[in-house]
């Protein structure tokens, strides 16, 4: 046996008839400082094992949160669905409203009728509507808006018609201007790419007319009865023979949805 393992088995045989000869209050005693030796330790291993815990718990809490969150956007996305079907339902109504309104005012016949295609090329300008022959529709008879005017229809079928657009340069229409004894005829112009203009031809050269002025129809031909906005006066300038103004289409001819057919007055 080596020296070191007699030394450990005699300290060992010593403390062993020391705890021996303690008594059993001895122990106890002894038992206690060895635990207020431990005591700091202890508490440090409890307090570890807090924070595990409390990390596991805050671990979990962040998965619940984020399935929270998932729920949360889910249930946004969902809302800003209905909310966007809310506003194009409250648009459909106040449009139709307005359409209603319009047709009870108004000193023609009027026969409602919903753009079902369009043709916006640069030779010809011209769009589809859903009434025909047996609503009572016939060639050359005006198209409007509670804004004003679209242009005439031309093809018509039993149920189709096609409308020549004011901004096409084959529908010609007789015009005045508010406030003068200025009287033209308007006529579209091919612009590819940009909104539809109109000019108003064989004005005077001192017609000096102002931006904002509104053109009319004039009833003159036959097709267009007088007194229908057809635009508002953009610029005007003086030409070799006449005046021309450019106008600016009372009826925005890009967004039509519904359009109404003059068949008569009232």
């Amino acid at each position: 046996m080596s020296r070191t393992s007699i030394v450990a088995l005699v300290l060992f045989v010593a403390a062993l008839g020391y705890l021996l000869s303690l008594g059993a209050g001895g122990t106890r005693k002894l038992q206690a400082n060895v635990y207020q030796f431990l005591a700091p330790f202890l508490s440090s291993g409890s307090g570890i094992q807090k924070q595990i815990t409390s990390v596991r718990s805050n671990l979990k809490s962040l998965d619940d949160l984020q399935g929270e969150n998932n729920s949360l956007r889910v249930e946004n996305r969902s809302l800003k669905a209905t909310n966007q079907a809310l506003r194009d339902v409250e648009h459909e109504v106040n449009r139709l409203r307005h359409a209603l309104n319009y047709r009870e005012r108004a000193v023609f016949k009027l026969v409602p009728a919903e753009v079902v295609a369009r043709d916006s090329s640069t030779w010809w300008r011209t769009l589809t509507i859903n009434r025909g022959k047996q609503d009572g529709i016939e060639s050359d008879m005006p198209v409007v808006t509670d804004e004003g005017l679209v242009g005439k229809t031309t093809t018509v079928s039993v149920n189709i018609t096609v409308v020549l657009l004011v901004s096409d340069e084959n529908c010609r229409v007789a015009a005045n201007v508010e406030g003068t004894r200025e009287q033209g005829i308007v006529t579209g112009e091919r612009v590819a790419g940009q909104s539809p203009l109109l000019n108003l031809n064989f004005l005077s050269k001192q017609a000096n007319l102002q931006p904002g002025q509104k053109a009319y129809t004039s009833g003159v031909g036959g097709v267009f009865p007088p007194g229908l906005l057809i635009g508002n006066v953009k610029d005007f300038r003086v030409r070799e023979l006449d005046g021309q103004a450019q106008l600016v289409p009372a009826v925005d001819l890009t967004k039509l949805e519904d359009v109404f057919v003059v068949v008569g007055r009232k």
